[in-house]
């Protein structure tokens, strides 16, 4: 599906809260002559063990390349089953495909958007290795559940917390639950480096190999040997990747982490005034919000029962200056997948994929902003736009 838009953005989908503090520290990183990873992304890794409460924390240069790196410290290869709901963005399947294993795809919960410990469980075979859950949209999945289900039937599970950071279930935060949780810093999440991704974990043995092979598995950093001023020659031992963050990107990053709280607070405000307002009318599902797992809100998410086509509406608030987003992708369906698993059918993915919609939301968007989303959105749906 195509929506062309005519009419200049004035509502972007998303904005990045940041400013003159995050641009003085990424300065002071270009004048100090360390750009590479270094003693900002050390910090930065300190400061996220402090915030998550993990043992480690390991940042990368994306979400992708945290997901890929925690598949293959959990031991994926060929012939490995990997578990992982359709109903998320495609690089989810594609960490699994990068590492060697095989995606199997499962159904979504319709309240939550996340999948359930029934359907994961439903889907091991002698073959799975890892369990995959995401967190849809800003949302936690069970992961109590799942990681009982995990311990129960001796899988290893990494969570897709892309959009989570700052999430809690029972009070406890993500990032501490399962044996590898990676988290993103896109500009469309609540904090951002400009592109970098996070690895927490409990394990020690896996924090180590973590941040060998995010930098070609050298037995040292080329920090570490100009810190320590020695002239040690580094070994290569296993195959490792170039997925460094640079010292640039961890400082604003220190600077956004402090920030983190205050804005979850705030989109959480704009999400629930969205949801009081829009939650009357029959014909729009509003986010689901189980009383134990606070949303963190990535994006405003609603399905649409009835009413005029998606397509229509997002072009009718389109013209009006709204930019809106589909919900999230059925993976499954996208033409990679589809050849691969031409007769996979998960009803609840597809009609949610076809149905949700994802409406502006960012820190600092005004309340007659959100009135005109909402205006525009309701008129939209009475074919009246």
């Amino acid at each position: 599906m195509t929506v062309s838009v005519t009419h200049p953005v004035q509502i972007p989908i998303a904005r990045p809260y940041i400013g003159e503090e995050e641009a003085a520290a990424a300065a002071e990183v270009v004048r100090s002559g360390w750009l590479t990873q270094g003693k900002q992304v050390q910090a930065f890794e300190d400061a996220l063990v402090a915030y998550t409460g993990a043992r480690h924390a390991i940042v990368v240069s994306n979400c992708t390349t945290a997901l890929h790196l925690a598949l293959v410290a959990a031991g994926v290869g060929p012939g490995d089953e990997v578990i992982c709901p359709s109903f998320t963005y495609i690089a989810t399947a594609n960490a699994v495909v990068h590492a060697g294993g095989t995606p199997v795809f499962v159904d979504i919960d319709p309240q939550t958007y996340n999948t359930t410990p029934e359907l994961l469980e439903a889907a091991i075979t002698p073959r799975t290795k890892v369990l995959m859950p995401v967190d849809q949209i800003g949302l936690a999945a069970d992961m109590p559940a799942i990681m009982e289900l995990a311990r129960r039937r001796g899988l290893i599970v990494v969570e897709d917390a892309a959009p989570t950071l700052g999430a809690t279930v029972h009070d406890q935060k993500i990032g501490t639950f399962a044996d590898l949780t990676c988290f993103s810093f896109h500009p469309r999440k609540s904090i951002t480096t400009g592109e970098g991704g996070l690895i927490t974990t409990e394990n020690d043995a896996l924090a180590e190999r973590l941040k060998t092979i995010r930098s070609h598995a050298a037995s040292t950093s080329a920090f570490a040997r100009h810190a320590s001023g020695t002239t040690d020659i580094e070994e290569y031992r296993e195959l490792g990747w170039n997925y460094r963050m640079t010292d640039v990107q961890a400082a604003i990053g220190l600077v956004q982490l402090s920030r983190l709280d205050g804005i979850l607070a705030e989109r959480r405000r704009l999400a629930e005034r969205y949801s009081r307002l829009l939650g009357v009318d029959a014909r729009i599902q509003v986010p689901y919000v189980p009383p134990e797992r606070p949303h963190t809100y990535q994006s405003y998410c609603v399905w649409l029962h009835g009413g005029a086509p998606r397509a229509d509406i997002m072009a009718a608030l389109a013209a009006r200056g709204i930019a809106t987003r589909r919900g999230v992708m059925a993976s499954h369906l996208e033409p990679y997948y589809r050849e691969r698993y031409p007769d996979l059918s998960l009803p609840v993915t597809e009609q949610a994929s076809a149905e949700t919609l994802l409406l502006p939301l960012y820190v600092g968007m005004a309340e007659a902003d959100q009135d005109l989303v909402i205006e525009s959105l309701l008129a939209a749906l009475d074919g009246k736009a």
